[in-house]
């Protein structure tokens, strides 16, 4: 059996499809059926003859890609889906051959798949977080044991943990920005755990302009902590936060507990913090409270910290060394 990584659209824009339809997809949509294809070199004239001339190497690596899933990948294998539109890598397991089905009008060419179970980015090892930061569609990931510790993680088992220094691999065709981002996330997970990661939420919201008071560690009695805009903390809106530093899906009680307390603080609205992200029910609930309560999970924390560093207090900035780098980034075509 072999591990492999399927993603779902440059943008995640087929995310929602493939989870909710059990199947893995690849973009290239202009393609007709490939049930029939025997040879690279088949696909290769379709491919030539749908987007025209391209440069041999970006060929190579489209018809390798699309080989790969009409060929290799087999079914029993894993496979991975880093998600976009929320933090987080689902997990499945192949279960069918390559089918020509238009389940929608950007999925077409799929392979059934039996999801098993979406993990936040920060459970797996750096490594295979490494090969899951490729810019490729499709591909196997080569990591030692990469297969065998996924399927740890899947019954429970905690893995191993490969350290930065151990990696090695080709970064041209490696998204940086992920990388980093995972990076950071690494660390947040390991420097920043229960009670600091509520300080480290309140320093993104003073320095988006809010007053607050962070509850201290120990029982919070459902809010870690409170903010008003303004000097004072008496402008709109005002905000109950709510942190949980678990890597476990939060359930939708917590969502409940959260709308309860806003009540009684009279707050206008509730921001919950889930590093483990949320589970389905939980989801549902939130889809309910979208005009009250919003999310951060970890893509999310990431993300505010990056637009708010600036302004973070030099003691926090001690904690959380970060330097900002621009770079080119040639990303290839799907």
């Amino acid at each position: 059996m072999t591990f492999w990584l399927v993603r779902a659209g440059k943008h995640g824009e087929q995310e929602d499809g493939v989870l909710e339809n059990n199947v893995v997809a690849i973009s290239w949509n202009d393609l007709p059926d490939l049930s029939n294809i025997t040879t690279k070199e088949e696909i290769e004239k379709l491919y030539l003859e749908a987007r025209g001339p391209h440069k041999k190497m970006h060929v190579a690596q489209v018809v390798g890609q699309i080989w790969s899933f009409l060929k290799r990948i087999n079914t029993g294998d894993l496979v991975a889906l880093p998600l976009k539109r929320k933090s987080g890598i689902a997990i499945g397991e192949i279960v069918d051959d390559y089918e020509f089905k238009e389940i929608q009008s950007n999925i077409k060419h799929i392979r059934k798949v039996k999801w098993i179970k979406t993990f936040p980015r920060s459970s797996f090892d750096q490594d295979i977080l490494f090969s899951l930061g490729a810019f490729l569609t499709v591909g196997r990931v080569r990591r030692d044991k990469a297969e065998e510790r996924v399927r740890s993680m899947l019954k429970g088992e905690i893995t191993s943990k490969i350290l930065n220094e151990e990696i090695e691999t080709e970064t041209s065709e490696l998204d940086l920005e992920q990388y980093s981002k995972d990076q950071i996330t690494k660390f947040l997970e390991q420097k920043f755990a229960g009670h600091d990661l509520s300080r480290l939420i309140n320093e993104i919201l003073k320095a988006q302009g809010y007053s607050t008071k962070l509850s201290p560690a120990g029982p919070d009695g459902g809010v870690d902590v409170l903010a008003g805009f303004g000097s004072l903390g008496f402008g709109n809106p005002k905000i109950c936060v709510q942190v949980k530093s678990s890597q476990t899906p939060i359930d939708v009680r917590i969502v409940r507990e959260l709308e309860g307390v806003m009540k009684s603080f009279k707050a206008d609205y509730g921001l919950l913090v889930a590093w483990g992200g949320i589970n389905s029910k939980a989801d549902q609930e939130m889809a309910r409270s979208f005009f009250s309560i919003r999310l951060w999970d970890q893509d999310k924390i990431v993300e505010e910290i990056i637009k708010n560093y600036d302004k973070f207090d030099d003691s926090i900035k001690a904690e959380l060394p970060l330097k900002k780098i621009w770079t080119l980034v040639d990303e290839p075509d799907d």
